[in-house]
């Protein structure tokens, strides 16, 4: 299999299998951790073993470069500030209630560790979903195919993979909106890093959505 094939294939499959699980067999939080883990490092790396000679680019990946933290900085802040003036707008049509419910009945989230699963979220969990989507899926990918394809591919990827999860958590016309903005996203995040070819100015902005998402989590289990 050719390293072109072996990226989108695993791609693919991995984020599938994730909007099955997310969707419908519905884990408690750790055992779906872990089989993100599985999917989203573990995969890739193979990837490094079977193609030698890729290993440059993996450590490309997580060589930081100070100049982009700025302008990372001040868009993920924007970012803080959109998505929480979307909830103050849209929440009146937004099922919140189900949102809650489905966290808490689906995978276990509730008021007591909620805490712990935004820390987690915000920081290794983003980190593991920057590395896939921008790292292998995107910056990796491109060394292999046209770099309008990785862009392509990497986006709808990046939102199929939140398709699960969010399912019934709003009317359609949000929910359009929503896929439509991940994909802008995942765009705007493989511009960010494609400045620099590491991982960590999309991380950075990642890390400032789940501020504000774990932000408005706080809120609905009543914790602020």
């Amino acid at each position: 299999m050719s390293a072109k094939n072996y990226v989108t294939a695993s791609v693919i499959f991995s984020t599938l299998v994730m909007c099955f699980v997310d969707g419908v067999i519905l884990p408690p939080y750790l055992y779906k951790s872990i089989i993100k883990i599985v999917l989203f490092l573990l995969i890739p790396m193979i990837y490094f073993l079977i193609y030698k000679g890729k290993d440059v680019y993996l450590k490309k990946l997580f060589v930081p470069k100070k100049k982009d933290f700025l302008l990372a900085l001040l868009l993920g802040t924007g970012v803080f500030v959109v998505i929480m003036a979307a909830y103050f707008v849209f929440g009146a049509y937004i099922n919140l209630s189900e949102i809650k419910d489905s966290l808490t009945s689906g995978i276990g989230v509730t008021a007591d560790n909620f805490i712990y699963v935004a820390v987690y979220i915000s920081f290794v969990n983003s980190l593991l979903e920057e590395f896939f989507f921008r790292g292998f899926a995107f910056l990796i990918l491109k060394q292999e195919v046209s770099k309008k394809f990785a862009y392509i591919f990497s986006s709808a990827m990046f939102a199929l993979y939140h398709v699960g999860m969010t399912s019934g958590w709003f009317n359609i016309f949000i929910y359009i909106l929503a896929m439509l903005g991940l994909f802008l996203g995942g765009c705007i995040f493989n511009f960010l890093n494609e400045k620099c070819e590491n991982i960590y100015p999309s991380w950075l902005v990642h890390m400032c959505a789940n501020f504000a998402i774990n932000t408005v989590g706080l809120i609905l289990f009543g914790i602020i």
